[in-house]
């Protein structure tokens, strides 16, 4: 059973906020927006239509999950960048800040590309879960526990089509 949990007009608030405090921090210069597949597709999307910033966007995909509601502890990237970041500003773009295994992956193998700078853009920050400490430099909504899906966010590959964001319920 699905309860709502942010309605598309809050997403577009926060998606708004943050390109806003990313514009801010940037003033003119390139962007790199590194969308992580598939979860942030949406989120990406909506959140370069906002900024103004002369910029780019590649695509990486990584996998923790699998087809359950917990990570799996194993980070595998299946799909890397395509075009180099060597003295970039580069922003990840993430759906959920959850364990911080991928996140940490990640910043990581990006990090040992040397761009000129690299934060953390996330839809949603998920404390509980946290395994490995890491933060997001613009988050949009902080939330305590729950599986969540829509606004691009899946199990099982479902739910993505959903506008709104719903946690995933037993009853």
């Amino acid at each position: 059973m699905l309860k709502k949990l942010f309605s598309r007009d809050e997403i577009d608030d926060a998606v708004k906020r943050l390109a806003s405090r990313i514009e801010n921090d940037y003033g003119d210069e390139k962007i790199v927006f590194i969308c992580l597949l598939k979860g942030s597709f949406v989120f990406t999307s909506d959140l370069i239509r906002q900024i103004h910033n002369p910029s780019r966007v590649d695509f990486l995909r990584v996998s923790s999950y699998g087809g359950g509601t917990s990570s799996k502890g194993e980070v595998t990237i299946t799909k890397d960048i395509e075009e180099g970041i060597e003295g970039e500003n580069v922003v990840i773009v993430e759906d959920i800040i959850d364990s911080g295994l991928t996140l940490t992956r990640v910043r990581d193998l990006l990090r040992a590309r040397n761009p000129k700078s690299l934060k953390i853009c996330a839809l949603l920050d998920k404390r509980a879960r946290r395994k490995i400490e890491i933060e997001g430099d613009y988050v949009g909504f902080a939330l305590e526990d729950g599986f969540v899906v829509g606004y691009g966010i899946d199990f099982a590959e479902m739910y993505r089509n959903l506008p709104d964001i719903y946690v995933v319920t037993e009853n």
